[in-house]
């Protein structure tokens, strides 16, 4: 068995773990705090959604559990691929975690900047769940 390479972001938000799980949790939100991944998104059928990148159409499964603070974008056809997040409780406010997994030999700069636009996508969940107090 070969396992991949976690990375894992986190950042704080002054809102609700429910409030970020609410608007990570619908797909029409991908294009604009996911801009570098998603130009848009069209529902397919129950959790797939068809969403539209610079390299064509993808087809992601939203998976939530939001009693469990889980939200995962991943792969509809490979589940294990793809970006898990978690929102955790932290204090008044929430914690939201990213992980991607790459495999062992990816390029280090090619994580790196990835890595990067996960920071900005962070930071733009944050701002569009705070903003909307």
């Amino acid at each position: 068995m070969t396992l991949g390479r976690a990375e894992t972001r986190t950042i704080s938000i002054a809102a609700s773990p429910a409030r970020v799980v609410e608007y990570l949790a619908d797909p029409l939100h991908l294009p604009d705090w996911a801009p570098g991944f998603a130009t848009a998104v069209d529902h397919d059928h129950d959790d797939i959604w068809r969403v539209h990148t610079e390299a064509g159409p993808q087809r992601v499964a939203v998976r939530v559990a939001a009693a469990h603070g889980v939200v995962d974008v991943v792969s509809a056809d490979a589940p294990t691929v793809g970006l898990f997040t978690r929102v955790v409780p932290n204090l008044a406010g929430a914690e939201l975690i990213f992980s991607l997994f790459f495999p062992e030999d990816t390029d280090p700069s090619a994580v790196d900047a990835q890595m990067a636009v996960v920071g900005e996508e962070l930071r733009t969940v944050r701002e569009r769940v705070e903003s909307a107090r």
